[in-house]
C-alpha cells in the first residue's frame, strides 16, 4: 500500500476498519478480496487457539500479537458483511455495549449484588429472558466448541438451574459406577459410549474443584510434548534410535525427561 494511502495514526480502531476496506477494495489485495466468511472460519479458530496459547506461556507481547490478529478477523468478517449489506463494524460494536450494558444492571442500573457469584446468577436470569422460555438454557452453547469445554460449559448451565449433585462426593461416586460401566461394556461401540460417560463424569467432577477440563488437558498435552522431545535429544546426545529401545528403557528415559521437564 503506498505511504500516501495509510492512515495518520495506525494506533486508532478506525485505522484498521480502513486498511481492512482498502484491501478489500476493487483494486486491493487479491487474496483479501476473494475471502468469505465461510473460507475464515479455519483462520478465526486458528487464531483464537494461539491467544490460549499465549496465555498459557504467559507473555504478554505474544498476547498483544494474537489480539491484534483476533481482532483483524472480526473486523474482516464485519468488512464482508457490510459489502453485502447485512451490518456493518458500528452494528457490531453497538450490539456488544448495548449487550454488557443490559448484563451489568448492577453497574449501569440500581440493581444491587454482594459478590461474583450473585453477578454470574443475574447474568444467566438476564440471559434467560433474552432466549425466552420456549429455548433451551444449552441451545446457544456452540456445539463446535471444544469437546471438553463444550461438556464443562453445558454442566455449568445445568448445575445453576440445580441440576446437580449436592456433593462431591455424588461426583466420586458417579465416577466410580462409570469406571465399572465400562470395564463391563463390550468392546466396540458400547465401550466407546462408556468411555465417553467417563470422561463426561471426570469434566464434572474437575468443575466441582475448579479445574477447567480444557486448560488442564491442553498443559498435559503440553508437558507431554516437551518431555517426549526430552527423550528424543537424550537418544541424539548418546547415539541411540528411540524407536530402538525396549519398554523399559524408554520408561527410564521418561522418568529422567520427568526430572527434567516439570
Amino acid at each position: 500500500m503506498p505511504e500516501k494511502r495509510l492512515p495518520k495514526d495506525l494506533s486508532k480502531f478506525d485505522a484498521l476498519v480502513e486498511i481492512i476496506a482498502r484491501l478489500r477494495a476493487p483494486d486491493g489485495c487479491p487474496w483479501d478480496r476473494k475471502q468469505t466468511h465461510s473460507s475464515l472460519r479455519e483462520y478465526m479458530l486458528e487464531e483464537c487457539y494461539e491467544a490460549l496459547a499465549a496465555l498459557d506461556e504467559g507473555s504478554a507481547e505474544k498476547l498483544r500479537q494474537e489480539l491484534g490478529d483476533i481482532l483483524l478477523q472480526v473486523v474482516l468478517h464485519a468488512q464482508i458483511a457490510g459489502e453485502a449489506g447485512e451490518f456493518r463494524i458500528g452494528d457490531v460494536v453497538e450490539g456488544i455495549n448495548n449487550k454488557l450494558v443490559y448484563r451489568h444492571p448492577h453497574v449501569f442500573g440500581e440493581t444491587k449484588v454482594k459478590d461474583a457469584e450473585e453477578v454470574v446468577h443475574n447474568w444467566e436470569e438476564l440471559k434467560r429472558a433474552e432466549r425466552g422460555a420456549e429455548t433451551s438454557m444449552l441451545a446457544s452453547v456452540p456445539n463446535r466448541m471444544p469437546a471438553l469445554a463444550y461438556a464443562q460449559e453445558i454442566q455449568r448451565r445445568v448445575a445453576d438451574a440445580g441440576f446437580d449433585w449436592k456433593d462431591i462426593e455424588g461426583v466420586v461416586d458417579k465416577i466410580l459406577e462409570e469406571v465399572r460401566e465400562f470395564q463391563e461394556a463390550a468392546p466396540g461401540e458400547e465401550r466407546a459410549r462408556e468411555f465417553g460417560d467417563l470422561l463426561f463424569t471426570l469434566v464434572n467432577f474437575g468443575r466441582r474443584i475448579g479445574i477447567d477440563s480444557e486448560t488442564s488437558l491442553r498443559e498435559a498435552n503440553g508437558r507431554f510434548f516437551q518431555r517426549f522431545t526430552y527423550m528424543e535429544d537424550l537418544c541424539r546426545q548418546r547415539g541411540m534410535t528411540f524407536a530402538s529401545l525396549s519398554f523399559s528403557e524408554q520408561n527410564k528415559l521418561w522418568e529422567e525427561a520427568k526430572r527434567g521437564v516439570k
